[in-house]
């Protein structure tokens, strides 16, 4: 197999961020694959710009971008190299411009995440899930022990990780949850993620509509101890093309209560490995919270089942093999 780079052009952390930590050390295992840009972990393995501008001059590499400006650069070198093959993974949940359908269909290789992406973006692609690093995101030995070690006080925890902003669906949690709170006083509620300025006066908002109950943790670096310690995570957004959140916190044992998006069903089974809603129903997402916050044995029995179905579909080998299919078939063209 050749050389196979993933750009990353962005200044600040996001989900493909994580993606690209993740796959490039575990597409390292099968092929010979690095990372090209800044912002990223200090173990990711890496490219310089001047060994890549030799490598493209003499031998085939595939250029794998996750963005729009990354598979410009990508279009940039196969102008000026030998034999660039470009790969193209579209992340975003939302439909795509015309531009960025455009400027896919000068990729070889097309990669979505869903059904419904590949259906949008109205070209053959490959559909291939994130998965998730199976050895870091495991279930606690104690949930119970995990908790009280983040020190919030309570006997269980029910919140969302990821960026606090309105997109995101955490003012659906606040309102679903802050009438239950009363009934169910050993059940913590909090938001772990990043409050930034514009989003700050909102977020204190959603914390005071409870009494000061809802536990603003910020953001995380590392959020392993905070799966592991939550008894329920809610993923109330209304847009995703593939949530990492969801697939992480299955993986750790957590019960998953997810909005209905598009990738939800093939993720989990309602009723078996987590339960479903659909976007914006607040009442449907209380009842739901309300049921299992009354029986958490069987919180506690969801959770494993979604840890078992995490580790047999969602681990980051499952799709570092997808993906060397596909960089062959790139070749191949």
């Amino acid at each position: 197999m050749p050389l196979v780079v993933h750009p990353h052009f962005h200044r600040r952390r996001t989900g493909v961020t994580a993606h690209t930590e993740l796959i490039v050390p575990e597409l390292a295992r099968l092929m010979e694959t690095r990372a090209l840009g800044r912002h990223l972990a200090a173990d990711v393995p890496r490219i310089a710009w001047g060994e890549l501008w030799r490598r493209i001059r003499r031998e085939p590499v595939v250029w794998h971008a996750h963005r729009n400006n990354e598979l410009l650069v990508g279009l940039l070198l196969r102008l000026l190299g030998r034999e660039v093959r470009l790969v193209y993974t579209r992340h975003s949940g939302s439909a795509p411009s015309g531009f960025t359908r455009f400027i896919a269909r000068f990729a070889e290789q097309l990669v979505t995440l869903n059904a419904q992406s590949a259906e949008s973006m109205g070209m053959p692609s490959r559909t291939i899930g994130h998965g998730v690093d199976l050895g870091r995101f495991v279930p606690p030995e104690d949930r119970t022990e995990a908790w009280r070690k983040l020190g919030l006080g309570g006997r269980y925890g029910v919140g969302v990780v990821g960026r606090v902003r309105p997109m995101k669906g955490q003012g659906d949690f606040v309102e679903a949850l802050h009438p239950l709170l009363g009934g169910y006083p050993e059940w913590k509620p909090v938001l772990v993620g990043l409050v930034k300025e514009e989003d700050r006066a909102w977020a204190e908002k959603l914390r005071e509509s409870t009494g000061g109950e809802l536990v603003l943790a910020g953001e995380h670096r590392d959020v392993v101890p905070w799966y592991q310690g939550l008894s329920i995570l809610v993923h109330p957004s209304y847009s995703e093309g593939f949530s990492m959140v969801l697939v992480e916190a299955m993986a750790c044992g957590c019960c998953p209560v997810v909005t209905r998006l598009p990738h939800v069903p093939a993720v989990i089974e309602h009723g078996r490995t987590g339960f479903m809603y659909e976007p914006g129903d607040v009442a449907a997402l209380r009842e739901l919270l309300m049921q299992l916050m009354r029986e958490p044995e069987r919180v506690r029995q969801v959770g494993l089942n979604a840890a078992e179905e995490a580790r047999a579909r969602f681990g980051v080998a499952h799709e570092a093999r997808a993906l060397a299919g596909v960089y062959q078939a790139a070749l191949e063209r």
